[in-house]
């Protein structure tokens, strides 16, 4: 059975597509409307490119624009762009950073309909596929038993046409018994037959006149354009759109032919009788990859015929058509390169550090000043890594955990490879700037490049308790600070985790201080000090004040490993216990659940220069 999430991701990619296929078909609907008096070769072609434009998704042409962004602008780096801009110029990326109810704390069990609906769109379109394919063994079988023709009056005709029309080397020209009209069978190897008996019916000039349509089909390539849109009908055969295309194009496809023979001289009143010649005698073609000469509205093709006051496309309309084609193609191209450089260019708008050396180390990691600045360990204007890995460096830079991080080169995985690296900044940087100053570290030395996805793996949940939030709106009487540890304030918009450490002899306590000022739901699942992400499902909008405090009891190292299993067990069910008296929130540090969480994925990265 397919998962919810899955499905959920799926349908928003089914749902662009279409939605984009259906708004382009509308674009060709208009400009089709505007071409009416004009050749209905120009027409067919419109219909054709919103057919193709169900196989052929925004999202890989924008695919194509961010790989070539990558390759212009070496060292983008991370994007700064609103997410909404993110999502205009990725239009098939997941939906960031949902935010379920609190009554999804717990995700629902699987639903049945994703995998109904996957099918009945799979018996839809076997069953397309077998009814096709059942039409085109009739006619394939039809042509296997026809006989070669050699010497024959239609043999004679079939040359005279092709003085006027080119005919192709493989071309074959059989006479079949089957009781269908003379059609074009094959797309690269194309057979003409002609039904038996054809010459007896037709005057010399309308069998030329048949033999010349059917060429005409075969020099466009119709069949395999035919082809094509049957698979556009088998794959989207729930759309009524795609039907109805499929009857604009052989309605075009069957006018432009006729609207070619008259153009070599044919005469419009011998090519009509000709046409209802065959109508009255012999069946049409089964399958629409097959083309014949009696397809469309033949009052229309009729009318058609006897007017010659079709117009050329004038040069303004062919501009517009030429300048709408090539806006589908480059502006989703376009679009990822311009936002590439776009991101290029933010870089130098990023705080950076004043003084930075990076040396490449290997062995073991491990020395002083393994901690964010303002979190957990002293800033004082320069922070200091002995060995640091990669994965880390980009963790604390974007403020996410390890598995939060996806795509590093595996030169930069492998665990003995890390950098010594020692910067300095100015003493009243925050936390926000430091990440930043992060950030341009890696783009200037690292050539790093990134992009963000949400993708489903374990998680923890956190959601409103049953008795709901019980935390004061913001005061507001916070403003941001220098970060520092331990802080001496609270700062602004920033969740943080302390061990607090007071009395004396017996008196000694040790708690844990979770504390913010105008903090979001967000920030608070994002400020814990947990392995795995922490997903915030609670739905809940604004900014918060927290303060709560945890007392525990330290366990010696030396302690049997059961009793120490057990201590870390009580203390996860008291900060829980805690959470949900203190602030309204509850969590289950012990239990991990398939969520949504946003994701760096990298794109680029590279061993640095040193200094």
């Amino acid at each position: 059975m397919l998962t919810s999430e899955f499905a959920a991701s799926f349908g928003r990619l089914a749902a662009n597509h279409l939605w984009q296929s259906t708004g382009f078909a509308a674009v060709a609907v208009l400009l089709a409307l505007a071409l009416r008096a004009n050749h209905a070769r120009a027409r067919y072609w419109l219909w054709l490119a919103a057919s193709v434009k169900f196989l052929v998704p925004f999202a890989a042409l924008a695919a194509i624009g961010a790989s070539l962004g990558r390759w212009l602008v070496p060292a983008a780096p991370a994007s700064r762009f609103p997410l909404v801009m993110e999502q205009i110029v990725q239009p098939f990326a997941p939906m960031p950073y949902p935010s379920l109810p609190a009554a999804l704390a717990t995700p629902p069990a699987a639903s049945p309909l994703p995998t109904l609906l996957a099918a009945l769109w799979l018996c839809g379109f076997l069953a397309v596929l077998t009814y096709e394919w059942t039409r085109w063994r009739r006619v394939a079988a039809a042509i296997r038993s026809a006989i070669p023709l050699t010497e024959a009056r239609e043999l004679e005709a079939l040359w005279k046409v092709g003085q006027a029309i080119r005919l192709p080397r493989s071309l074959r020209l059989v006479s079949s018994t089957a009781k269908l009209e003379p059609g074009v069978f094959g797309i690269f190897r194309p057979v003409l037959w002609l039904p038996d008996g054809i010459g007896n019916r037709l005057e010399d000039a309308e069998l030329e006149a048949i033999l010349a349509h059917e060429l005409c089909h075969i020099r466009r390539r119709d069949n395999l354009f035919a082809t094509i849109h049957m698979l556009v009908e088998s794959l989207f055969w729930f759309h009524p759109l795609v039907w109805w295309l499929g009857a604009r194009l052989e309605e075009e496809r069957e006018r432009a032919c006729d609207e070619e023979v008259v153009r070599m001289g044919g005469e419009p009143q011998i090519y009509a009788e000709s046409i209802l010649k065959v109508c009255e005698f012999y069946l049409e073609s089964p399958v629409a990859c097959a083309a014949g000469v009696t397809g469309g509205e033949l009052k229309k093709r009729i009318e058609g015929m006897a007017n010659r006051t079709l117009r050329n496309l004038s040069i303004t309309k062919r501009l517009v058509l030429a300048a709408a084609a090539l806006a589908v193609v480059v502006f989703p191209v376009a679009l990822e390169i311009a936002r590439a450089q776009a991101q290029a260019g933010s870089s130098s708008e990023r705080p950076s550090f004043d003084v930075v050396s990076v040396k490449e180390r290997t062995g073991e990691p491990g020395g002083a000043g393994d901690w964010l600045p303002g979190t957990h360990g002293p800033s004082n204007g320069r922070w200091s890594f002995r060995h640091i890995d990669a994965l880390r460096l980009i963790a604390d830079a974007y403020g996410v955990k390890n598995n939060q991080v996806v795509g590093i080169p595996k030169m930069l995985q492998r665990p003995e490879i890390g950098f010594y690296i020692d910067a300095k900044f100015p003493a009243e940087t925050t936390t926000a700037q430091f990440r930043l100053m992060l950030q341009s570290l890696l783009a200037n030395r690292f050539h790093f490049s990134m992009h963000r996805e949400t993708r489903v793996l374990p998680a923890i949940a956190l959601g409103v308790a049953n008795g709901g939030l019980k935390l004061k709106r913001a005061s507001g009487d916070c403003v941001e600070r220098p970060a520092k540890a331990p802080p001496d304030e609270y700062r602004c918009g920033v969740f943080t985790v302390l061990l607090r450490q007071s009395g004396q002899g017996a008196a000694w306590q040790n708690a844990w201080e979770y504390t913010g000022r105008s903090v979001s739901m967000a920030d608070i699942a994002a400020g814990f000090m947990q392995s795995d992400p922490v997903v915030d499902v609670t739905g809940v909008r604004g900014l918060y004040d927290v303060d709560v405090k945890i007392p525990f009891q330290p366990i010696p190292a030396s302690s049997d490993p059961d009793v120490r299993l057990n201590n870390e067990l009580d203390f996860d069910a008291n900060t829980k216990a805690t959470f949900e008296k203190q602030a309204g929130l509850i969590f289950d540090l012990g239990s991990r659940k398939k969520l949504p969480v946003p994701v760096i994925v990298v794109d680029r990265m590279e061993m640095p220069a040193q200094n």
